[in-house]
């Protein structure tokens, strides 16, 4: 029927279910039903046919009703399925939020992270992913992945590329895991670029001066200690800083890393050489406390405020140290074994760095005795540098094979 507002007027609910159509727009009727009329609108969207009511007849004038019933049909020739943006709002507005997410991830990590990644990645997204902790976890891509894109360019710019690329490391891997969750359907990360693409990881090593330096410059306090120990053992700063008692025999110079606390999860067991047990026995315990540095649980922590110090006391004796890390410490013990002749293999092992491929298959020796000797090598030369003496603490010949 050709729709009228006199024509309109006359139609009856009656009883059922019932359509008309208006003839002049086709798609637009009055719907009757439980002795109401109300306007329609029905059209496809692709290969989906919708069906929208528009409004009680009684209370919507027909010329308004063909406007509304208008603009639906021009939004459906272009594509726009409301309905479907409608249910994915609400899916998201019902949806955990990022930072809900990024909470359950580290909590179910947390029996697997070492202490000290279970602490990085939640500063990670607490800090630097903070702005995006109330977006809900299952925003879709296409809104998403621009708003990472643009965090990561905000965190290269104040913390640098290395910081950028490790944030984005962590968000992936939380997408990653929210997704076998079925908390979201993709990873929106997944495909924003590297931020420190390009570029060239650390090279930096200690000369035998700057390494002498840093020794001489280290006070009789934990970070002094810690150091030293860094430099004696080639650790990892939280190997060390989280040490506790139960991991040392003092007699016998063994120090045993749980796997739990090694980044590769693999137990390190050192003997120590004699000047550092010496530096481990002229710790006191300390009531209560199972670590031998730090005054909490966990360890030593105060790394930024212990570094700059450090770094001033350099800088006080002669000239500041360029352009340093802890972790080059770690590198400067790796390199100076390989001058003083230490098999790779051994030196390898000794900063508990697993086999790979074949040797790791077929080779199962512990070489305990020679990462003895080698550390006992190494802290003769240490100490020859540091102090213009030889170390009368150890006299073990290092082993190259």
């Amino acid at each position: 029927m050709k729709f009228t507002k006199a024509a309109v007027s006359n139609l009856s609910p009656g009883t059922g279910d019932r359509f008309e159509w208006d003839d002049t727009l086709p798609g637009f009727g009055v719907r009757a039903r439980g002795g109401k009329l109300t306007y329609v609108a029905q059209f496809r969207v692709g290969a989906q046919t919708r069906r929208k009511t528009i409004g009680d007849v009684r209370k919507l004038d027909l010329d308004i009703a063909r406007k509304i019933a208008r603009q639906l049909f021009a939004q459906a020739a272009l594509g726009v399925d409301a309905a479907a943006e409608r249910r994915a709002k609400t899916r998201a507005a019902a949806a955990p939020t990022v930072g809900a997410v990024a909470d359950m991830y580290c909590s179910a990590k947390r029996s697997v992270w070492r202490p000290a990644t279970q602490q990085v990645a939640e500063i990670y997204f607490r800090r630097q992913w903070g702005p995006l902790r109330d977006l809900p976890i299952a925003m879709p891509p296409a809104a998403m992945r621009p708003r990472v894109a643009a965090r990561l360019h905000e965190i290269a710019k104040e913390s640098g590329l290395v910081s950028a690329r490790q944030a984005r490391t962590h968000l992936r891997a939380l997408f990653n895991w929210a997704a076998r969750e079925g908390l979201c359907e993709a990873n929106p990360a997944a495909f924003t670029n590297d931020p420190a693409q390009g570029v060239k990881s650390r090279e930096r090593t200690l000369s035998d001066d700057e390494l002498q330096m840093v020794w001489r410059a280290c006070q009789d306090d934990d970070f002094g200690r810690i150091i030293k120990l860094l430099v004696l053992t080639g650790c990892r700063r939280s190997e060390i800083g989280s040490l506790c008692w139960n991991e040392l025999d003092i007699d016998t110079g063994m120090m045993t890393v749980p796997g739990g606390r090694t980044k590769n999860h693999r137990t390190l067991e050192l003997t120590l050489p004699g000047v550092a047990a010496d530096i481990l026995r002229s710790i006191a315990a300390r009531p209560g406390q199972d670590f031998l540095f730090g005054s909490g649980s966990g360890g030593y922590k105060s790394w930024d405020s212990g570094m700059e110090a450090l770094n001033k006391r350099i800088s006080a004796a002669g000239k500041p140290l360029e352009n340093w890390s802890l972790h080059d410490v770690r590198r400067t013990v790796r390199s100076g074994m390989g001058k003083l002749g230490i098999a790779p293999h051994v030196a390898e092992r000794v900063i508990g760095h697993a086999a790979r491929g074949v040797e790791a298959t077929y080779d199962r020796y512990s070489y305990a005795p020679q990462i003895k000797a080698a550390l006992a090598a190494w802290a003769d030369h240490v100490v020859e540098l540091v102090e213009g003496r030889p170390n009368a603490a150890s006299n073990v010949v290092p082993m190259t094979g």
